[in-house]
């Protein structure tokens, strides 16, 4: 009992470090997180909408869909366009907010989304990521299923990770409000969005070409 309840526990770890592995950088998803974060708006919105789109792509993984995302590139190939064409829209908006005249603070209205327009950019961020299926469906997914029986502990680990992940961005991003009542910081920061965004949009586009 004791031997299985350690191998569980470290496939869990394991599955726990492979997620925040993957999770843990600069992305369009964690970028608009840590804005509405930062902004204070619905924020239980943001976390709840991230968190269970990694459970359930999470658990696509672990039942073999990754499989056949991998013998269908035609799947890949249109979600890379469709998530490009609305990542480098989302990076004009954000470049918009950046040399808009009249610096933002993070109590200032201007800007802000209401709450099916946020439901949908939450949505649209992560379900036309490609990046979402080819890592967090196919590789956790492969990973997982390397660990046989223990397979569910590995994606339950996964899964724990995201949800610490993406509640510590969105709830801990009110420490960075201080910063962000200073006249020019929201400019400053839609300026990066805009940055990453249009990058990430790009590289999708130049991706797709270079298949």
């Amino acid at each position: 009992m004791l031997v299985t309840t350690l191998n569980i526990f470290a496939t869990m770890t394991t599955g726990l470090g492979a997620g925040l592995a993957l999770i843990i950088a600069i992305g369009a998803q964690n970028a608009f997180v840590l804005r509405q974060g930062i902004r204070g708006e619905h924020v239980g919105l943001v976390v709840l909408v991230c968190m269970l789109s990694d459970v359930v792509l999470i658990g696509a993984g672990i039942f073999g869909i990754g499989t056949v995302i991998a013998a269908a590139p035609a799947v890949v190939t249109v979600i890379s366009l469709a998530g490009a064409a609305f990542l480098i829209a989302y990076a004009a908006l954000a470049a918009k907010r950046a040399f808009r005249e009249g610096a933002l603070t993070a109590g200032d209205q201007q800007g802000s989304l209401g709450r099916k327009a946020v439901l949908v950019t939450a949505l649209t961020l992560t379900w036309l990521n490609p990046h979402v299926y080819l890592d967090t469906v196919l590789l956790l997914g492969t990973l997982a299923n390397q660990h046989g029986e223990l397979r569910w502990w590995f994606g339950a680990g996964a899964a724990l990770g995201s949800i610490i992940w993406f509640s510590a961005l969105g709830y801990g991003a009110k420490l960075l409000r201080p910063v962000f009542a200073k006249p020019g910081a929201w400019r400053v920061l839609d300026g990066l969005i805009a940055a990453v965004m249009l990058f990430l949009g790009v590289k999708m586009v130049l991706g797709v070409v270079a298949s």
